[in-house]
């Protein structure tokens, strides 16, 4: 599965970027299959990293996420609050930001650490830039996020879980979004294995959305878009060479689609430069690329 790879890559790259020993990286790896010979090799492949103490890599600022005095943050903003809505298989949780005269209604799809205080921050700048959002958790079947205490249970949990069960979630956040914001147009945005997530909801030709930008996400193996019907925004960094290895077989699909589209790689940019509570945060690419969505959700769900 393309985003298992994914996941993996991801604890190799916070391996050489120092934000992962080596002793928690090979645990992080054996616990999404990888042998132990197999783990060791491919860290060898990447060299000595930097140093980074065991379990830094996920770890967020509550008080970065929630303050506009981050670089490159310009509004003032609330975060969203908890909710819990029916979904295909049991209860899922969400953040859940309601704007005062909504133009229209934005899905928020988490990284690969799950819904972090960043996310709740996320959906309310979207509420204060008039668009309802609604962000799921998408590891509410073990309780939520916030229950996980190991920070390597939720990219692993996500790796476990069948690709049509976090569509089928997602999907119900649609459903959810529509009895919230009724006759409004819906659009998605997702980040980093969210962004892997957009992608697939578009290969899974979920027709509802009108407006979608994947960030940094990695393209399905075969993408095939034909079915879908959203404008695509898609976004990337310069730096984040993984990532940036999918970005022309997505350009060929959505070319064969027919879809409406643009691509962006910022330079300068590596993966993740979006966050601002995380350590590849660039503050100014990030915040070029909050207006770029915004003008693209002004422009497609009107």
């Amino acid at each position: 599965m393309a985003l298992r790879n994914y996941l993996v890559g991801e604890v190799a790259e916070d391996f050489v970027d120092g934000l992962l020993s080596r002793r928690e990286a090979l645990r992080r790896l054996g616990l999404l299959g990888l042998s132990v010979s197999s783990a060791t090799a491919l860290l060898a492949a990447c060299g000595d990293g930097g140093g980074g103490q065991p379990g830094s890599a996920g770890a967020t600022s509550t008080a970065a996420a929630s303050t506009p005095s981050a670089p490159g943050r310009t509004e003032t903003t609330k975060p969203g609050e908890g909710v819990r809505f029916a979904g295909p298989a049991g209860e899922l949780q969400a953040a859940w930001a309601a704007a005062s005269d909504p133009k229209g209604a934005v899905l928020v799809i988490h990284e690969n650490r799950g819904l972090t205080p960043h996310f709740f921050d996320l959906v309310g700048r979207f509420a204060g830039a008039s668009y309802s959002a609604l962000c799921v958790d998408l590891l509410s079947a073990q309780g939520g996020t916030a229950q996980l205490g190991d920070p390597a249970a939720a990219p692993t949990t996500l790796a476990n879980t069948p690709p049509e069960q976090l569509v089928a979630d997602l999907k119900a956040g649609v459903d959810e979004l529509e009895r919230r914001v009724p006759d409004a147009k819906v659009g998605v945005v997702g980040f980093c294995f969210g962004g892997g997530m957009t992608w697939n909801l578009l290969q899974a030709g979920e027709q509802r959305l009108a407006a979608a930008v994947p960030f940094y996400g990695p393209a399905p193996e075969n993408p095939d878009f034909s079915q879908a019907r959203a404008a695509v925004y898609a976004i990337y960094g310069e730096q984040d060479e993984r990532v940036n290895a999918s970005r022309e077989r997505a350009e060929a699909a959505l070319k064969a689609a027919g879809l409406t589209y643009e691509v962006r790689t910022f330079p300068g940019a590596g993966h993740a430069f979006f966050n601002d509570t995380g350590q590849r945060y660039n503050p100014g690419a990030a915040q070029q690329a909050w207006q770029d969505v915004l003008d693209w959700f002004n422009q497609h769900l009107k």
